[in-house]
């Protein structure tokens, strides 16, 4: 092991592949209102803020809309229960973790998904690899308030000067620095590579393996 002891993760972007089953439920819970569908180029770039950032930006007027808390419930019920219709790990991303773990490595995910689908997803996919699993929830700021990865550095039994953060998004990287840990930008997901240099990652890496050879 060297100079880090732990990584932390986002979920969506990073780990898995969520974003056909995300668009699914979101034009799921618009058709129910008769708003427009969106295209899953648009959902691609309105995830990193939580669901309900997400429902704001995928309807008409946003938060103004009589119809955004029942359109947010919708989309929330029907993830739930869709979540994992298309979802997969990225390709590499199984074989990264079981590296992690046989290296001894501490790994946990922060993201924010809600925080009931977090865990869900983490024990269907990861469980094996991961067992801290944080989401967004009323308890604690999401992303990119540094308070999730606090919460699981603390769970962890870790310190931020021996962790990483890895993430593909602009949040991830804001929560990263918020934190005061090294961010690892990925650019296998929702976000470029040119959103990951602007936002000053750390280091930017394109395939799970790239991973190892910062951490070692």
């Amino acid at each position: 092991m060297g100079r880090y002891d732990t990584v932390i993760f986002d979920l969506d972007g990073t780990l898995l592949n969520t974003i056909e089953d995300l668009t699914d439920s979101v034009n799921f819970a618009l058709g129910l209102y008769g708003f427009p569908y969106k295209s899953l180029e648009e959902i691609r770039s309105f995830v990193g803020n939580g669901a309900a950032r997400l429902i704001e930006l995928s309807i008409p007027d946003g938060t103004s809309s009589p119809m955004y808390e029942k359109c947010f419930v919708d989309f929330r019920n029907h993830y739930s229960m869709n979540m994992r219709n298309k979802t997969d790990a990225y390709e590499g991303i199984m074989e990264l973790l079981r590296q992690l773990l046989e290296k001894k490595y501490k790994i946990a995910i922060v993201s924010n998904k809600f925080d009931t689908a977090v865990k869900e997803l983490n024990k269907i996919y990861f469980e094996k690899y991961i067992k801290v699993a944080i989401g967004e929830s009323e308890k604690v700021s999401k992303k990119p308030a540094p308070d999730t990865v606090f919460k699981a550095l603390e769970e962890l039994g870790s310190v931020t000067d021996k962790s990483v953060y890895v993430g593909d998004s602009e949040v991830d990287v804001k929560t990263a620095k918020n934190a005061g840990v090294i961010c690892v930008g990925v650019t296998w997901g929702f976000r470029n590579r040119k959103v990951l240099e602007e936002n000053g990652a750390d280091y930017i890496i394109d395939t799970p393996q790239e991973l190892l050879k910062i951490i070692t």
